[in-house]
Formats: structure tokens, C-alpha cells, sequence
């Protein structure tokens, strides 16, 4: 029962009949008056009263007090949980498939749940797009859910409205504006969404335009002058024995990362008694998290992107006995032709991509991978990608109509193009020449601050829809909570607008009904299948066969285009990262926290520079420097000493300088989109830089890392694949069998363990953010992580391979490695005994635990890790005047973890290795009566790979993974020669390269 302040009240029912068909809704509770005054009266409890009469009488008071509060309240029965709805269990979580699409980057999922409320997002494993793989972005997305900073409601000009006036208001104007109104979004996945804004568009007249922030339109163009098909194809790593890239990141922020990385690692593990691997070079012209895992890497400025694609192109002509053309440029030793000599060793079964969005790169692109034969294998246009179906030409005639008048409405959905566009100023003040402009932003941001309408969406996870990342692949979007707010599905504005009284889930169960159903041939009744699809979350139709014929009609357009392309003597090279991407995020603080895989930084926007460029321009890290670009634009931040980066460029992330945001997001770095423009009609994620001065100096920048190099320490073990072949253990030849000061410990039951594959590991940061979620580990802000007191209990450690230990000295072209690093559940923990109050002890099962209620933060524990991975709760980081990024609120409160202690201030914490997951799966396999299958339990951090790198089981099992991974030639433990004997065993890294060099 509830009273008028929402508190909850106990009764004890006795009729549960009475319960189900109450016939006194309207009676009081207890019809005796409670004697609350004489409870407390003075002649009572006076000073003469014992300690248990006054004990007695509190207690009863409490009562009275409670059912005092109820007492004038009428009954609202409600069925209490012994009597409660088949798919909820107080305690156990449900999980429900739903999709992640923030208008750039897709993932498959599920959503745990804990009594209705969103926590954690997991993979979807059944998919096969993604495969369980789930990115940074989609991880954080569950904290967005609940930012107080979202819109509560409708706005018209400024104020507050009310969504019948709205509808009146916009319906009107709709009917007066038609034929003169353009719909500008983001790539929409979704088929139904599609087929609505059809519909839409036809009654009012309205031209749908596709934007997307980071465009991919020359892929587009190429793919409509070579195949006659303005799509995106499949790419297919998994298929590729040889990978060539130029400035794609495809393992970190280039079209489906996640799936891409999935591919990339199955050739590449070694864990299966492989011997054999896939080769990867990479030309980049910024160190990217692929470059970083490539087995070759080259720099290059983007101005000569064309000319390396040109020399590949002339390589492979020339081994086919075809004529090549003049141009073209090699790099780093003749690396381009060494590529090109191995792709065509391996016809059919390389691939060649470009993340340039110059139509000539890609029409060059498209002609080695025909000549090669990747067309059909590795190319796969059956199931082509609709992730990216902007067009720069539609978006800049837009601009100009808007400036001419001929548009005079403009809805804008998913997307800011004041704000993302180069010409974002120009499409502010356009914008306020409309007669009418919404936005269906969920914030406030740089577009929907001009816009006359603000009709906030619903966050993604309290909304139904669909997807179609590749064609004839699917995904349901379900909501797995009543939106929060008075907001409303842009879907229903459309529906409501053309006078459809259908909800969206209706809408989107008609749609797939007559049109997705009758697709798939079944006999099933739709309901059955219906419900099947939204349990599984995904559908997965047959490739319609496609076969394309190539055309080399732009061929020479083509070359002629990249061999004008004309560079400058320093240039600028813009760039995702991984956690922030364009910004539309950007007020995420997980994100904001999360170190970036290369330069380790957090909470800010920086100028990445190579080292003789800095001495040569006299700055040093944390000197601000100012960077001006052809068109007279400017921006000044503070400088990185990048390895890596390609002499004469500078790198700029994207996704910062917002003005109109989330707070996380606010007065954090400067708008680099606005310093990109356009070359020959498409958007140009490069600019040539006239000058670059230093303006400043002493910017602190907060580094989760600043050891670049091992030091000579054998912390990352490396080899290359013929070493390896020749002999397994050339890599891992140091093994101690020193005597133990410890005593061995029992190991009956069970024995949890974790390995690492170091070569499948990308870096990514996916496990870190979704270590975050799960453990309700706080954000501790940019002036914590200065002072070295971040919180993450694990961390992604990126080394240097070089023998110089001075970043300042790393090669311009490093090898990189990446190492995840959490407690390692040592046998002889060093921790446990130096602890005086015994807070951290060693579990039967083997786990380090540490008990908070004992912690008196000594930190003597912190001291003593040799692996440096404990964490103290210095401050109290669930003060909203200090810690305001963290859940303080109620609203914020919703995404905690509620197996998980929510720590306080002077305890020590780190990796518990998901005891509650453990619990949770022990506790299921006794009520079963089964033994725990293999792979069943998995940590967040395993869950959430999209690499597979990390393994999570029972040692005690010997047909378990991860008792044969420990097994492994390669497997090996860190700092073994001390003799702690980790839980957590990591595997060499392997690289496919004729040599190991080291810088």
C-alpha cells in the first residue's frame, strides 16, 4: 500500500482473497485510533522509566509513528511479492535483448535489469554481427539514461509546453510549410523508422537529408561509379589472411568497430595450437588504436594518402601484367610494395581499406581489391552496411536552399550539425531564418538552442524500434523502462502528427508483421514468432545474392585527383577516440574518465605532436600551442609528445568544445570540427596549418599513465611468429621454481582463474567502463587523477616497445603493446600479510578479498602490491558539492549495482574478480542441481571483450578453457620470480613480421 507521499506501508493480510478483489478500497487501515500522545507523554516515560520500559516504548513508537502516516491514507491494494509476476524476482536480475545505435556505432545487446531499472550493459552472444562484443560507448550508455541534464518535457521558444499544443502548433505549420520542409538525421538502422519517415514525407511533402558527423559519402560515390551501388559493403577481417589499411581504425572507431574486431581476432589468437596468422599493415597518419596493433605501421600525412594508395595500386598492376600510372609514393623502406607483394601471395583472401573521404582514394581502393580478387570474399556487397548513408553533396545543398529561402522548415533528429559540421556557424544562423525548426534532442545542445521546438526523445532504453546494421540483419530495440520524464518517441511525434493513433510498439509489430514476417517463410503463427524475436533480439535472414561487375570508368578521374592533391609543410589530421567519438556522448562521465589506448589521457582535448616537430617549434608537453589553418581558422590547446605521429602533422580529437551539454562535458577542450572543410565537394577530416605557434605553457594534463616503456622488464613478453613456430617457448623461456615462504593453500572446489591473450587484446577500453558499471566504481574528476588517486579497478597499461626508456627518445615508429592489469588473486598475496586488521584474506575458492567493514585505511596493503592495483577512497565521491559526475541524486542512484557495496571514504577496494557473479552462478548451479558448465560465469571485464581476449573459469576443471590456456606455451604470469603465484596468467604476444626490431 501507498500513501500520498509515495512511502511505502506493510499491512499484514490475512484474506488474500480480500487482496485480489478488495471490497473496502475506501476504509481506513485500522480503525483504532493509535495512542501516539500518551506514547510520548511526559507522566509516561518519565525520568524514573528503566532502559527497557524506554527501549519497549521507542520501539512502539517507531510503529505507531509509521502507521500513524498511513492511517488517513485510503488502501491501494497491490499484490505483494508472495504473489508476485512470473518474470521478476526480488534479488534476480532479467535481461532483455534490446540494440545500441547512437547514430554511429552499433552494437547487439542485452540490458541486465535489477527490480525494473537498467544497470549494466552486456553482448548480445547470439548475434552474429557482433557477437557478444560490446564497445565503450554502449557500456556507458546506461549512466545517460539517467542524467538529470535530459529535458523533462516539450519547449516551445524558450518555455515550457504542453504536448497537445505542441501537436496543434507544428500540424498547422506543417500543413502551411509543405513542400518546403527537409528532415535532417543521422544514418537511420532502423527499417520501420525508415518506412514511417516515408510516409511522413510523402503526406507533408517533406524531403528526408542524411548527415552523418564522421562521413564515409566517398565510399558511397566510389561504390556507385565502380559497382553501380552507392552502399557500403561488408568488410570481411575474418576472411583476410593479409590486412592493408590507410588511416581506417577499424578496431577502434571506423564504421562497426566492434564486429570488426571479432573478425580481425579470429586470425590472429594462436590459442588453439595455431601456427599460422594473419599479417596487418597499417599507414596512419596518428598513432590509432589498429596502427597500434598492426604488425607493420608506417607514418603518413593525409595530403599523401592518395599517392601511397596510387604506388599500392601500381604494385599490383604491375604483378598482373597491367599497366600502372604515374605517381604514387612508398613508404618506410618500400612497405607499400612489401604489402603489395604479399597481397597478391594471398588473392582472394586480402583486403585493402581506406578511411579517406576522397572519392579517387576510394575508387583506387576498389580497383586493387578487384584486381586482387577481394571482391565477393572479403568484399562482400550481399549483405551490405547501411551504417553510414550521408552525403556531403545533400548536406551542403541544403545549406544553400536554407540561404535562399526555398526551405523553410527543418526537423532535425539524432543529430547537431550546428555544432559537427564545418559550417556549423552558417547553419546557426540559417536556422533562426526558418519558419519553423525542431529538434528531437534529449538535451539542450548547439542545435537545439536555436531551434523554435525542442520535442526531447526518449532515451534508447525506454524506447521500441529495430535495426538493420547489414542488409537482412536485424535487431529489436525494446524498452526495459518506463521513460523516466515527459518525454515522447520520435517515432509518436511522427505518428501523432499524421493522425495514427498507434503507439510505437504497435507501429513497430504491424511493420514487422507485413513486412519482415512474410520474409522469413515461417509457419508459425506471427505471435509465436514475434515473441521469439524480441526474446532472441535478433533476426538473421539469408544473404540475398548479389553479384556486382566491376567498372573502371573513374579510373583516370581518379588518379588525376590524387596526384593534384597538393599538401603543406605541417598538417592537421582530426580523429575519433574511442570513448568520446563525436561528441555526441561527450556528457558521459565514464567516457570523459576512460584514459585514451594512446595517449593515456583523461578529461581533456589536446594537440598530439612528433618530437622533432616539438623541438623544431620549441614547446614541450603541456606548452599551449595555436594552430591556424588555410581559411583563416584557429584553435589553441595544449600539447602532447606523441610517438608515433607523422613528422610535419598534428592530431586533434573530435567531440570536444562543446557550449551546450551535459556539464561532464562542458569547458573541456575546442571544436576541431570547425577547423576541417571540403575538398572537391566532400567533407575532409584534414586541414593544411599555415602556423603553429606556442601561446602558453604549464597545462597540467591528467595522465593514467606515465611509464612509457618496460624499462628492460619483461612485464609484456613479445616474439614473432617464426620464433615462435620454430620453438613455442622461445618467448617465455624464464621460468622460477624458487623455494615459498608461504604455505600452500587448499584448492578443493572451486579455483577461479583469468588468462589474457596479449594478442588479442586491442586496447580498447571496453572492460574498463563496464568494470565501472558493474562495481559501481566512482568518477573521481580531473584533479584526482592528477594526484594519481583515479579509481578504476582495472586498468589498460600501454607500453612502448622500445629499449630507450624516455618517451622523449621512443622511435617515430613504435611497436605497441597493451597489457589489462587488475588484482591478480595472488596464492601468496603480499597484501594479506601485512594487513593488522585482517581486511584482506584469502577466500577458499582462491580469491584476494577485502572485507571494507575491517579496513581502517592503513594502505599497508597498497604498499606492498607489486602490481600497483589497489585503490583508496581518499575522498567521499558520493558528495554532490564535491563529486557531482557520480549518482547522488535518486535519479542517479538508479544505475548503482545493488549486489555491490557502494564503498565510503578511508576503505581500500580493487578487482574482486565479480564475487557477486560467482555467488549468483554457485548459488543457481545448487538450486539446478547441475554443475557449473564452463564459460557460464563470466566477470564484466570477460563478458564484455569484443576481442575474447580475456578467459574467466575454474582451474579445478581440467576440460575448462582456461585450465588449457594455463597450459599454454605461451601462457606465463607477471613478476613470476617473486613468487606470488597470480591467478591472472597472461600469453606472449605474437607478431607476424619477418623480424623483431625494437626501436
Amino acid at each position: 500500500m501507498e500513501d500520498k507521499n509515495n512511502k511505502i506501508c506493510f499491512t499484514d493480510f490475512t484474506d488474500l482473497e480480500g487482496v485480489i478483489n478488495p471490497s473496502t478500497e475506501n476504509q481506513p487501515e485500522n480503525n483504532k485510533d493509535i495512542p501516539v500522545e500518551e506514547i510520548f507523554d511526559d507522566s509516561s516515560l518519565g525520568l524514573n522509566s528503566n532502559r527497557r520500559d524506554f527501549l519497549k516504548y521507542l520501539g512502539f513508537g517507531i510503529t505507531a509513528a509509521t502507521l500513524a502516516a498511513c492511517e488517513k491514507t485510503p488502501v491501494r491494494y497491490a499484490l505483494p511479492y508472495i504473489v508476485k509476476p512470473n518474470d521478476l524476482m526480488p534479488g534476480v536480475p532479467n535481461y532483455y535483448a534490446s540494440t545500441f545505435y547512437d547514430g554511429s556505432e552499433y552494437n547487439s545487446i542485452l540490458v541486465k535489469t535489477r527490480e525494473g531499472r537498467p544497470i549494466k550493459i552486456e553482448g548480445n552472444s547470439t548475434s552474429p554481427i557482433s557477437e557478444g562484443g560490446v564497445s565503450t560507448r554502449a557500456h556507458a550508455s546506461v549512466l545517460s539514461l539517467y542524467d538529470n541534464a535530459r529535458l523533462k518535457g516539450p519547449i516551445a521558444n524558450k518555455t515550457e509546453t504542453k504536448w497537445e499544443d505542441v501537436d496543434n502548433q507544428i500540424k498547422t505549420k506543417l500543413g502551411e510549410l509543405s513542400g518546403k520542409i527537409v528532415l535532417l538525421s543521422h544514418s537511420i538502422l532502423s527499417p520501420s523508422t525508415r518506412s514511417l519517415i516515408q510516409t511522413f514525407a510523402e503526406k507533408f511533402k517533406v524531403r528526408h537529408i542524411t548527415y552523418d558527423s564522421y562521413s564515409s559519402s566517398a565510399i558511397l560515390e566510389a561504390n556507385q561509379q565502380c559497382f553501380d551501388k552507392a552502399v557500403l559493403p561488408h568488410y570481411r577481417f575474418d576472411k583476410a589472411k593479409i590486412i592493408v589499411g590507410f588511416n581506417a581504425d577499424f578496431l577502434g572507431t571506423w564504421l562497426t568497430p566492434t564486429t570488426f574486431t571479432k573478425q580481425w581476432v579470429k586470425n590472429r589468437s594462436l590459442v588453439n595450437g595455431q601456427k599460422e596468422m594473419s599479417r596487418h599493415y597499417q599507414f596512419e597518419t596518428n598513432l590509432s588504436l589498429t596502427g597500434s596493433n598492426a604488425d607493420y605501421r608506417a607514418p603518413m600525412k593525409p595530403s599523401d594518402e592518395g599517392k601511397y594508395v596510387l604506388k599500392l595500386y601500381n604494385e599490383i598492376a604491375k604483378l598482373a601484367g597491367q599497366a600502372g600510372a604515374e605517381g604514387g609514393m612508398d613508404a618506410a623502406g618500400n612497405l607499400v610494395s612489401k604489402a603489395a607483394q604479399d597481397l597478391w601471395a594471398n588473392k582472394g583472401n586480402g583486403i585493402v581499406v581506406s578511411g579517406s573521404n576522397q572519392v579517387g582514394v576510394q575508387i583506387l581502393v576498389n580497383t586493387i581489391n578487384n584486381l586482387l580478387g577481394n571482391v565477393g570474399t572479403t568484399i562482400d556487397f550481399s549483405r551490405p552496411s547501411n551504417l553510414r548513408q550521408g552525403k556531403d553533396s545533400e548536406m551542403a545543398k541544403l545549406i544553400e536552399e536554407i540561404n535562399a529561402g526555398s526551405v523553410e522548415g527543418l526537423l532535425l533528429y539524432n543529430c547537431n550539425p550546428v555544432y559537427s559540421h564545418p559550417n556549423g556557424e552558417t547553419i546557426k544562423n540559417a536556422i533562426g531564418k526558418l519558419k519553423l525548426s525542431v529538434s528531437f534532442s534529449s538535451h539542450i545542445d548547439e542545435t537545439s538552442d536555436v531551434c523554435q521546438y525542442v520535442l526531447p526523445d526518449n532515451n534508447y532504453l525506454e524506447s521500441w524500434g529495430d535495426a538493420e546494421p547489414f542488409h537482412n540483419s536485424f535487431s529489436i530495440q525494446q524498452p526495459t523502462i518506463n521513460h523516466l520524464f515527459n518525454t515522447r518517441q520520435f517515432q509518436q511525434n511522427l505518428l501523432s502528427w499524421l493522425g495514427d493513433t498507434r503507439d510505437p510498439y504497435l507501429f513497430l509489430a504491424d511493420y514487422w508483421k507485413n513486412t519482415i514476417f512474410p520474409k522469413t517463410g515461417s509457419t508459425a503463427a506471427f505471435p509465436t514468432f514475434w515473441t521469439h524475436t524480441l526474446h532472441e533480439g535478433i533476426l538473421e535472414l539469408p544473404a540475398e545474392a548479389s553479384t556486382v561487375k566491376f567498372s573502371d570508368k573513374g579510373l583516370s578521374a581518379a588518379i588525376q585527383e590524387v596526384t593534384q592533391t597538393s599538401g603543406a609543410a605541417m598538417e592537421l589530421m582530426v580523429y575519433q577516440k574511442v570513448g568520446i567519438g563525436t561528441g555526441e556522448m561527450a556528457g558521459n562521465p565514464w567516457l570523459q574518465e576512460l584514459p585514451d589506448p594512446i595517449t593515456k589521457a583523461t578529461w581533456d582535448n589536446y594537440i598530439t605532436v612528433n618530437r622533432e616537430d616539438a623541438k623544431t617549434l620549441k614547446v614541450e608537453q603541456g606548452d599551449i600551442m595555436k594552430l591556424e589553418v588555410e581559411g583563416g581558422k584557429s584553435i589553441d590547446l595544449p600539447v602532447i609528445i606523441q610517438p608515433g605521429q607523422t613528422r610535419g602533422t598534428f592530431g586533434i580529437a573530435l567531440g570536444y568544445g562543446r557550449t551546450k551539454a551535459p556539464k561532464a562535458a562542458l569547458g573541456i577542450g575546442k571544436n576541431a570540427a570547425t577547423l576541417t572543410g571540403i575538398l572537391n565537394g566532400n567533407w575532409q577530416p584534414w586541414a593544411k596549418v599555415t602556423k603553429a605557434t606556442k601561446v602558453g605553457s604549464g597545462y597540467k594534463l591528467a595522465l593514467a599513465q606515465t611509464q612509457p616503456t618496460q624499462y628492460n622488464r619483461p612485464i609484456v613478453k613479445e616474439t614473432i611468429l617464426s620464433e615462435y613456430v620454430k620453438d613455442p617457448q622461445a618467448a617465455n623461456h624464464e621460468k622460477f621454481d624458487l623455494v615459498s615462504l608461504w604455505a600452500e593453500h587448499d584448492k578443493n572446489g572451486h579455483y577461479w582463474a583469468m588468462a589474457i591473450d596479449l594478442n588479442a587484446c586491442t586496447g580498447c577500453g571496453a572492460c574498463v567502463v563496464s568494470c565501472q558499471a558493474e562495481n559501481n566504481i566512482p568518477v573521481v574528476g580531473k584533479e584526482e587523477v592528477l594526484v594519481r588517486r583515479e579509481m578504476h579497478w582495472m586498468r589498460i597499461d600501454r607500453y612502448y616497445s622500445s629499449e630507450k626508456e624516455n618517451i622523449i627518445d621512443a622511435s617515430e615508429m613504435p611497436e605497441v603493446v597493451f597489457q589489462p592489469l587488475m588484482c591478480q588473486h595472488c596464492d601468496n598475496a603480499s597484501c594479506e600479510t601485512v594487513c593488522p586488521v585482517l581486511a584482506t584474506v584469502h577466500s577458499i575458492d582462491g580469491l584476494n578479498q577485502q572485507v571494507y567493514n575491517r579496513c581502517v585505511g592503513t594502505r599497508y596493503c597498497a604498499n606492498n602490491c607489486a602490481y600497483k592495483v589497489r585503490r583508496f577512497n581518499w575522498l567521499d565521491y558520493t558528495n554532490v558539492n564535491n563529486f557531482q559526475y557520480n549518482p547522488v541524486d535518486d535519479l542517479g542512484r538508479m544505475v548503482l549495482n545493488p549486489d555491490v557495496t557502494v564503498r565510503s571514504r578511508g576503505t581500500m577496494e580493487k578487482c574482486s574478480f565479480c564475487v557477486q557473479r560467482i555467488q549468483a552462478a554457485k548459488i543457481a548451479a545448487k538450486v539446478s542441481g547441475k554443475p557449473l558448465p564452463d564459460g557460464q560465469l563470466q566477470t564484466a571485464c570477460s563478458a564484455s571483450c569484443p576481442s575474447g581476449a580475456i578467459v574467466f573459469g575454474d582451474l579445478n576443471d581440467p576440460d575448462s578453457q582456461i585450465a588449457k590456456l594455463y597450459k599454454s606455451d605461451r601462457a606465463y604470469r607477471l613478476l613470476e620470480e617473486v613468487k606470488t603465484k597470480p591467478h591472472v596468467s597472461y600469453l606472449v604476444k605474437v607478431r607476424n613480421k619477418d623480424e623483431q626490431t625494437k626501436s
